[in-house]
């Protein structure tokens, strides 16, 4: 049976509402220890009158003491009045167990505004390459199709400071390296790269980023392009395709509107970081309408 950590994230969410909606489709398909403030687990199992059994688990890299009937939780402590504080401390022991036990570790959404106001924080995927000292890609794997934004969570301004043959050699030789091991389960048949511009700079007329981009990927065989952004996801009939575009949007768009089940898998690390494709969602908690497809789909993979 599969075995996964959950990091629980921001409990000002739809996040804990997803874990109990979840729990009878999961609980004889994957063995998972919830990891989080137990205090706050509590508290909002009470707002949404919830009588459902928690068993704290003691050692959870050995899943000691585990129990099926009820969900599993690896107690960890708040160690400040400071939300995010918390949340730091939670994210670091979550990646301890994983780093150290090779288990996945899911993670559930997080309010990165909370970080942001206090620290610099670009994402969760940025954070686990800084706390490891690993160059990290976001891949957004879907059912119909995957991508790989080269730059994420920045300005749009940033992204031309990416944009050069030294840069994107570097990353794409990276990109080939970590969607060919075998512990991620994918087996792409094609991988294709975005234009930067519009109509791919209809021959240089609008700009020479894309005669960057054609010159770095005719160094690998297993990329393609690249292709003109407005009219590449028309035809999706190629199993297991991967698109590569230079910023989060350009791919994130279609990607989110053309798969229905969405997984952030944070490429890089020494274990499997997903989490589902959407986020905290807190004008919708205590409704008992979030969906959970997303969620099934990272446990299950």
């Amino acid at each position: 049976m599969k075995k996964k950590f959950v990091f629980i994230g921001d409990t000002d969410s739809i996040n804990l509402e997803i874990v109990k909606k979840s729990h009878n489709h999961l609980k004889n398909k994957v063995k998972y220890i919830l990891l989080g403030n137990i205090k706050d687990i509590y508290k909002y199992f009470k707002k949404i009158k919830s009588n459902i059994n928690i068993n704290e688990i003691i050692n959870p890299i050995d899943f000691e003491n585990y129990d099926h009937n009820s969900l599993n939780l690896f107690n960890i402590e708040n160690i400040s009045k400071k939300k995010y504080l918390n949340l730091i401390n939670q994210i670091k022991i979550s990646n301890y167990l994983s780093n150290n036990s090779k288990i996945d570790l899911v993670t559930l959404p997080i309010n990165k505004a909370l970080f942001k106001k206090e620290i610099e924080f670009i994402g969760m995927t940025e954070y686990l390459a800084k706390i490891n000292n690993k160059n990290t890609f976001m891949l957004m794997y879907g059912e119909r199709f995957s991508v790989i934004p080269i730059t994420t969570h920045i300005n749009l301004n940033e992204v031309k400071k990416f944009l050069n043959e030294k840069n994107l050699n570097k990353s794409l030789n990276e990109i080939i390296i970590q969607t060919s091991k075998k512990f991620y389960k994918l087996n792409f048949k094609s991988i294709r790269f975005l234009c930067y511009n519009p109509h791919c700079s209809e021959g240089n007329t609008i700009g020479f980023e894309d005669k960057i981009i054609a010159n770095s990927i005719s160094k690998f065989k297993k990329i393609t392009g690249p292709y003109s952004a407005d009219s590449a996801f028309k035809n999706l009939n190629f199993k297991n395709l991967l698109f590569i575009s230079m910023y989060h949007d350009q791919a994130l768009i279609p990607f989110k509107i053309l798969n229905q089940k969405g997984i952030n898998i944070t490429m890089g690390l020494n274990y499997r970081r997903l989490s589902p494709a959407h986020g905290t969602a807190n004008d919708i908690k205590f409704k008992n309408i979030a969906d959970i497809t997303s969620f099934l789909a990272c446990m299950e993979l």
